[in-house]
């Protein structure tokens, strides 16, 4: 479950609670650690002057029974140069505060982080950025190792903010709305392909339906797609024993004649290249490659949480991409449920195959906008490394929105072209289009590859192969772009 979170008007030296978070500058306190340092006499000072204390980015150290402090602990928080301090360095001491704060045996903590002055960003968004980014530093996988028994000693469970008084709490309700849909997509993308199959993911979505008023699921299986004309999902999914599942979920929170805003997320459950099979160094890790169905899905249960006042659709192709006797095969020619004919040049670039005719099918919603999110290409790794989501389209203004939600919740994206020239790559001699444009600019021609089923809609696409997952043995879904797509929505509210 996400974190509780609360407001606090105390002082620091004054408030009664398991433990006080303060931060510290590299060679300067901040307001509340100053505060701290005069109710205990100068004993920040004293550390700081031995080095037993450190203002670093990223240091943390718990001090025990100052005197003249109510608190039983305070936990100082480096912040580093204070003249670079910004809203990363901002988000990142609240990240680090956390992960501190949950190896001690509390079950709650006051923040004061929420107090420091960050260029640019107002109180509310310090609130809920401090909020989202210490929720996410408490999220733990456990679904799958031995249940443990209970745990004997306090966990943490809330976090107060030190605010004015009178302030509105309603960042903290976005926060907390946001965070169980950056959970849900984390939980999505963690779970091992055995579990998270495509009709796992088709009953995930009917029982989001089934605990939020107001949301209708409609699930499409593999006879239904067929009589659509899905040649390309269905071909990707042929070779695997793991059926098919098209999900649709609808939040009508908007005027009934008012146009949804639709998401679109590749969902392969697992992905092996099928044919063209990948290296199986590393291939564990493509149990991720639904995180752009986990993210879309994410996203709209925020939205739902948060009862916003517009009308979303959210789209899922769900499949599993296996090699097998009935797999397609490289040259293949299939037809999409649009009519246009693809050939399987690589069985690997399967999403783009998947999502084609989800973004056809999505278009009798007759949406106002389409933003489609998938894993979709090394090639946007390659280009921007795991930091920046890959943004194409052929809207500027639509553009301009995504990336000022991206940077208002530090989930940034950076815009790709998408211009007519990468067009060409995707020629064939033996149908409309191939499903692969060679060696260069592979995440352009898979944008390029897409643009052409979005034809007379506002459609984006969102390439987060970088940005979903970190990377080793212990690494985990990010849930992003949960937190884009979510200030995204919230703008258009406005």
């Amino acid at each position: 479950m996400t974190l509780q979170f609360t407001l606090a008007q105390q002082l620091p030296e004054a408030v009664e609670t398991p433990c006080v978070v303060v931060g510290l500058f590299d060679g300067q306190f901040s307001a509340a650690a100053k505060r701290i340092d005069d109710a205990a006499g100068g004993a920040l000072t004293r550390l700081l002057e031995s080095n037993d204390l450190s203002g670093k980015s990223g240091a943390t150290q718990v001090l025990f029974a100052l005197p003249g402090v109510k608190t039983v602990r305070v936990l100082a928080v480096g912040l580093g140069d204070a003249k670079k301090f910004d809203a990363a360095r901002y988000a990142k001491a609240c990240g680090d505060a956390t992960r501190a704060l949950k190896g001690l045996p509390i079950d709650s903590a006051v923040s004061y982080l929420s107090e420091l002055d960050v260029p640019g960003r107002d109180p509310a968004w310090k609130l809920r950025t401090a909020a989202l980014a210490s929720d996410a530093q408490a999220y733990k996988y456990t679904t799958t190792f031995k249940p443990r028994e209970k745990a004997k000693t306090p966990e943490l469970h809330t976090l107060a903010y030190a605010a004015p008084a009178g302030t509105d709490a309603s960042a903290l309700d976005q926060a907390t709305a946001i965070a169980k849909g950056v959970r849900f997509a984390r939980q999505l993308g963690n779970l091992p392909p055995n579990i998270c199959t495509p009709a796992y993911l088709a009953g995930e979505a009917h029982q989001l339906a089934k605990d939020h008023p107001g949301v209708v699921c409609e699930v499409l299986e593999e006879e239904a797609m067929y009589k659509l004309g899905m040649g390309a999902l269905l071909g990707v999914a042929q070779g695997s024993a793991n059926k098919p599942r098209l999900i649709a979920l609808e939040w009508k929170g908007g005027a009934a004649d008012e146009k949804p805003y639709a998401l679109v997320g590749k969902g392969v459950t697992f992905d092996t290249g099928g044919i063209s099979i990948k290296p199986s160094a590393g291939m564990e890790e493509m149990k991720f490659d639904m995180c752009g169905a986990a993210g879309v899905l994410g996203a709209f249960l925020a939205a739902v949480e948060l009862k916003l006042k517009l009308n979303l659709v959210c789209v899922v192709p769900a499949v599993e991409n296996m090699p097998g006797g009935n797999a397609q095969r490289p040259s293949d020619v299939v037809t999409t449920m649009s009519g246009q004919t693809v050939e399987v040049l690589n069985t690997d670039a399967e999403g783009r195959l998947i999502l084609c005719d989800a973004l056809t099918w999505v278009q009798k919603y007759k949406p106002q906008v389409i933003i489609d999110v998938a894993t979709l290409t090394g090639a946007c790794v390659v280009a921007l490394g795991k930091h920046a989501s890959g943004l194409m389209t052929q809207d500027d203004a639509l553009a301009d929105e995504l990336l000022k939600a991206g940077n208002a919740t530090l989930d940034r994206a950076w815009r790709l072209p998408l211009w007519d020239d990468y067009q060409s790559q995707l020629e064939t001699g033996y149908a409309d289009i191939a499903n692969i444009g060679g060696k260069y600019a592979g995440a352009i021609t898979a944008g390029c590859f897409l643009s052409r089923f979005a034809e007379g809609f506002r459609w984006a696409h969102l390439d987060i192969a970088g940005s979903a997952w970190d990377e080793g043995r212990k690494g985990s879904a990010t849930g992003r772009p949960v937190p884009l797509l979510v200030e995204y929505l919230l703008d258009r509210c406005a």
